[in-house]
């Protein structure tokens, strides 16, 4: 786990957060990602055919190879997470954690790129784990209005135990909903 509840002891800026996960990320070599995106491209297996690239395309470009960015982001912001959700959403990684380690032995760095990617965009970026544009299955894509994210599974998938839709910012998509 990048961050045990443990040790979070008070408050915490978001300048202090992303020097934490940057830290997590100089870790976080080329092999690690290759080793990441072949096991994707692995899962895309069982995604329909005709929405595999854009599976793809959302996973391996919007999500993985953020890594970079988590590394170059030069964000000094002093203000405060917010603690309860990020307690929160550390309980959630974990218990995915323990069920991918189970589930899937042999890549020990995919959690960690998820979890420093999910709290990046969330608690960094304030903005939604899949980047604006990212296409589900039926077409619909996650979008932004007025400042606000919406996303087309939101409802579907934040009790999900397997996604992080949990603790992402955005907001179901009531054209969809």
């Amino acid at each position: 786990m990048i961050l045990e509840l443990e040790e979070l002891n008070g408050n915490l800026t978001i300048d202090e957060l992303l020097k934490i996960l940057k830290k997590e990320a100089t870790n976080i070599h080329i092999a690690d990602i290759m080793s990441a995106c072949n096991f994707l491209i692995d899962e895309g297996k069982y995604v329909q055919p005709q929405y595999r690239e854009k599976f793809y395309n959302a996973y391996l470009k919007g999500f993985i190879l953020r890594i970079k960015e988590v590394k170059e982001d030069k964000n000094t912001d002093q203000n405060l997470v917010n603690m309860d959700d990020l307690e929160s959403s550390l309980s959630m990684l974990k218990e995915q954690e323990i069920k991918m380690k189970k589930d899937y032995p042999h890549d020990p760095n995919f959690s960690k790129i998820y979890q420093i990617i999910s709290i990046y965009t969330t608690f960094i970026l304030d903005e939604p784990i899949h980047v604006v544009g990212t296409e589900f299955p039926g077409g619909f894509k996650v979008k932004i209005e007025d400042e606000t994210y919406y996303c087309p599974v939101k409802d579907k998938q934040k009790d999900n135990p397997d996604a992080v839709c949990g603790f992402c910012i955005a907001e179901q998509d009531p054209e969809i909903g």
